[in-house]
């Protein structure tokens, strides 16, 4: 007998399906999983236990005729999406009573595919940084190591999936917000090509760089909610990929991406930063599991260089200027601050000189890489960070130069809109998680979920659990 959290998103949905679990008794479970471990792991702001007890009742209600993959399946939304009549933080004291009056999009199709959501994660302070430690929760860690971060922005998403407080969860990611705690927490974080999922109602669609996106313990949960996630709505402001004609479920489960020539590299891109040799032995795995099944990997030059780096900053600072009250400019941290204090000091020239020089970089790291059908490389420099590391100098300076030799790598392909997913193939030294990112050309993502399905079949399988996994005491609800 196994519990339901051990059962995948889409076991879950099937067991749902049969009879054998409803929605109702889902949400009970992993609402008294949340209440045992959420503070622990730091994955949620807020709870809407009410709220999602009688969003499950509705669920449970549907004929089973008009149920789609996730049907009545748990869930979250980080703290950073509009949720219509629920408190929404963006991570900030400054924001810590307001409740949005209206749903982002990507929520309503949650709710309108049957997922139901238990509460909002964790994130960092208006998705600046790429830890989660606020004064508006506590910190979100790792669920296998407490004392290191689960990083950001999407860091509760993470530690919730790996904490087994629920299935999946939808996130977001604007400089690897979503694949960098995917690689910390031993889960698999997509980022999709830009436009396949609408960042609407509100904004101006932040120079491409952010998009909504799943994180989850396996290739196919990801792709199922990639699939309630990719509704197209009118007015985005960039024109979506034509999405694959099977769906996102179907190309991961055939797991047949066909021969392909993978590029391989692992010098950073947005620092001269040496990857850990942790880091190297996950790159060097794919390596090995990948020509296993039987693709080419080959050694290419890293897209982008260092030289990226201060035309990426000057756009990250200006992002960072999102509407605030005056009287609230003090209640932000001292990051956070920092950003937006040099983001007004960056002129409308300067900011479009910048775009213009990485659009340039863009092209030509489109054309330095044309002959390979997708890239590999570590997802971070280094794989883990304990809480409080990014801030210990206490110069934000500094805090945000540490994010950037950290994690060099993640941030460039939301720059270029392209596809990239980050996958749990190795382990530390001390059996934490490390990362790897698969990157394809713009609008291949079917071709991406499909080579990262077969890279989870071929090396065994990878939904492991960290050991608070079983910390609390067994549910009366099992499923065989």
């Amino acid at each position: 007998m196994s519990e339901p959290h051990d059962l995948t998103a889409l076991e879950q949905a099937a067991a749902i399906d049969r009879g054998e679990l409803s929605s109702g008794e889902l949400v009970e479970h992993y609402l008294t999983r949340i209440d045992a471990l959420g503070d622990t792991v730091g994955a949620f702001v807020t709870v809407t236990g009410k709220r999602a007890r009688g969003q499950a009742r509705d669920a449970d209600a549907v004929p089973k005729a008009e149920r789609g993959p996730l049907h009545g399946v748990p869930t979250a939304i980080k703290d950073l999406t509009l949720t219509a009549g629920v408190r929404t933080t963006f991570g900030s004291a400054a924001f810590a009573d307001f409740t949005s009056p209206i749903d982002a999009d990507v929520v309503r199709h949650l709710r309108a595919a049957g997922l139901v959501s238990l509460g909002k994660t964790t994130t960092s302070e208006l998705g600046c940084s790429l830890y989660s430690e606020t004064l508006v929760a506590p910190p979100a860690r790792n669920p296998w190591e407490l004392s290191y971060t689960a990083g950001g922005s999407s860091g509760g998403a993470a530690a919730a999936v790996a904490a087994g407080l629920v299935p999946v969860a939808q996130g977001s990611d604007g400089g690897g917000s979503l694949r960098i705690p995917a690689s910390i927490c031993g889960l698999v974080g997509y980022k999709p090509s830009r436009g396949v999922v609408s960042g609407g109602p509100l904004g101006f669609g932040a120079f491409g760089l952010p998009t909504n996106g799943p994180i989850g313990r396996t290739v196919t949960d990801v792709a199922a909610l990639l699939d309630v996630m990719s509704v197209p709505v009118p007015g985005e402001p960039y024109l979506p990929p034509p999405p694959p004609e099977e769906g996102y479920l179907a190309a991961a489960r055939r797991a047949e991406p066909g021969p392909l020539r993978i590029g391989r590299f692992t010098t950073g891109m947005l620092a001269d930063e040496p990857p850990h040799p942790d880091s190297l032995a996950a790159v060097e795995r794919a390596t090995a599991l990948l020509t296993a099944a039987g693709h080419e990997v080959v050694e290419v030059p890293a897209p982008f260089g260092p030289e990226s780096w201060p035309l990426f900053r000057t756009v990250w600072y200006v992002m960072a200027l999102a509407p605030m009250p005056a009287d609230r400019e003090s209640q932000l941290l001292p990051l956070t601050r920092y950003l937006r204090e040099e983001g007004a000091q960056v002129s409308a020239g300067a900011l479009m000189s910048a775009l213009g020089e990485l659009q340039a970089l863009v092209r030509r790291a489109a054309r330095r890489t044309a002959g390979v059908d997708l890239l590999l490389c570590p997802t971070l420099a280094t794989p883990q960070a304990p809480i409080g590391w990014f801030t210990g100098p206490g110069d934000p300076a500094e805090d945000f130069d540490r994010q950037r030799r950290f994690s060099p790598y993640c941030a460039v392909f939301n720059l270029t809109g392209q596809p990239s997913v980050s996958l749990p193939v190795g382990t530390t030294g001390d059996g934490l998680p490390a990362g790897v990112l698969l990157t394809a050309g713009y609008g291949e993502d079917a071709r991406l979920l499909a080579a990262a399905a077969q890279l989870e079949q071929v090396s065994g399988g990878w939904d492991r659990h960290p050991a608070i996994w079983g910390a609390v005491p067994s549910s009366n609800v099992n499923s065989s």
